[in-house]
């Protein structure tokens, strides 16, 4: 038998009276009891016995149209539509951060829509995608990810058209260090208690305000409170870390039940931009306090206070939490560091 042939298939009955198609495929022999495997609702033997011949007779041939229109082949091809959520199934079962994979999964439904309406995904669609944005910075973040999903779909040979868009040059931004931290923390304080804590804890133990601080539990910190144990699963570099916590900040610390969240006293956190908001109105408030100054100023203004009082790039690194010491140097650069003081020069 060559390929792409097929036999009639054949009515048989089995000894314990049930009945099945029986035929061969591109030579295997296949029994069928129902039509499930060709999306027929028909199982013979759920009928009485004297109809169930007649049924199978049916099935039998359900069976040899849908073979021959199938190409002589029993798996049905998949839609373009069902071969891009299979696809995108897979990309979002990979191991991805929540928030990176809520983006991917929007995302992905736009080009869903276009291929549902359009037949096809072009580059030209792509393309509007991130053209959107005006802001440099929003543009480059969208088509990056805009490109993951296209250079996926396209390595697993899905027709797509690939986008041809450059990136664009981003401004720097960088968190200005704060010049009197005690008044800056002086007004945080008359504002808002949340945001006084979540920014003693940027300037004073170097963490990330809007996760590993946000996402504080008091069973994080040691009983006296003295340390803050973060296991790597919260922390950007994916290290466990233990943080000392200064004096002045346990001072302001009341620990409650360890399950609680630290800001929201309870066990769920506060959602991902709620330190974002209200320093947003707290600037507000105070419009002297400078545009490039933000919560990451604290972070930022603490490592200058390290780098100044040790000179250790080492110890920097193990504070700030970086995973080389590479980083810490790309940091520092970025940093307002004075190289040298009028002591350091030249005397006569």
């Amino acid at each position: 038998m060559s390929k792409n042939s097929l036999s009639y298939p054949k009515v048989c009955k089995r000894k314990d009276g049930k009945y099945h198609v029986d035929f061969k495929l591109n030579n295997k022999r296949y029994r069928l009891f129902s039509g499930r495997l060709i999306g027929s609702s028909l199982y013979p033997n759920s009928y009485p016995a004297k109809q169930r011949y007649s049924v199978t007779s049916t099935l039998a041939k359900q069976v040899y149209e849908f073979i021959v229109s199938n190409d002589y082949s029993l798996t049905k091809p998949l839609s373009s539509v069902d071969h891009y959520d299979s696809l995108i199934q897979d990309k979002l079962a990979e191991p991805l951060s929540s928030n990176y994979r809520k983006t991917l999964l929007y995302l992905s439904g736009l080009l869903r829509d276009q291929l549902i309406k359009k037949g096809s995904i072009t580059a030209s669609f792509l393309d509007s995608l991130p053209l959107r944005y005006n802001n440099n910075t929003s543009y480059n973040t969208s088509r990056r990810h805009v490109n993951v999903l296209a250079n996926y779909l396209h390595s697993k040979d899905f027709p797509v058209e690939l986008s041809k868009l450059k990136t664009r040059k981003q401004d720097e931004v960088l968190h200005s260090p704060i010049n009197d931290v005690k008044e800056m923390l002086f007004k945080i304080k008359n504002f808002n208690e949340n945001l006084y804590i979540c920014c003693l804890l940027t300037y004073g133990c170097l963490l990330r305000p809007h996760q590993e601080i946000r996402l504080l539990k008091w069973k994080d910190f040691s009983d006296d409170l003295s340390h803050i144990n973060l296991t790597g699963s919260k922390v950007k570099s994916k290290r466990n870390r233990i943080v000392p916590v200064p004096s002045y900040i346990r001072e302001v610390l009341i620990k409650r039940d360890s399950n609680y969240n630290v800001f929201s006293n309870s066990i769920e956190p506060y959602n991902k931009g709620y330190f974002s908001l209200i320093w947003k109105r707290f600037k507000r408030l105070n419009p002297d306090v400078g545009a490039s100054v933000t919560i990451y100023s604290f972070r930022h203004t603490g490592a200058i206070e390290i780098f100044k009082r040790t000179g250790s790039i080492t110890k920097l690194q193990k504070a700030m939490g970086h995973s080389s010491i590479n980083v810490s140097l790309t940091y520092l650069r970025a940093l307002e560091v004075p190289e040298l003081n009028e002591e350091d020069m030249p005397m006569i």
